[in-house]
């Protein structure tokens, strides 16, 4: 069976999700760290987020691409932080961004397919 190499618009929205995975987890792991037994619900569902993202991306790449990717994009977002507590730019950047992306990843695709013709 030939692998099939994922298309320009593919690579972007991977790009994309990635992004989102990252922000999830970064932000899961701050809010763990804080130890606010109120915010445990919060980082949960962050780090499913963060699970999703990374299932629907290895919908269009291999794991291994996914994950060197992933790390790649989560080395970038950390060096950019004033701190591992300071998260506002990160959620200022991705916060509905990435929720609308979750909840609609065909529409975002669409464009990615659109913008790159």
């Amino acid at each position: 069976m030939a692998v099939v190499s994922p298309s320009e618009a593919e690579l972007a929205f991977n790009h994309e999700v990635l992004e989102c995975a990252s922000y999830y987890q970064i932000s899961s792991n701050a809010i763990a760290s804080m130890n606010v037994p109120q915010m445990k619900a919060v980082g949960d569902r962050l780090l499913v987020s963060a699970e999703q993202a990374v299932g629907l991306a290895e919908q269009y790449q291999n794991k291994n691409q996914v994950s060197s990717t992933l790390a790649a994009i989560k080395d970038k977002q950390l060096s950019s932080l004033p701190s591992d507590k300071s998260l506002a730019s990160l959620m200022g950047k991705y916060k509905v961004t990435c929720q609308s992306l979750l909840a609609e990843p065909q529409k975002r695709l669409d464009y990615w397919i659109m913008a790159t013709m």
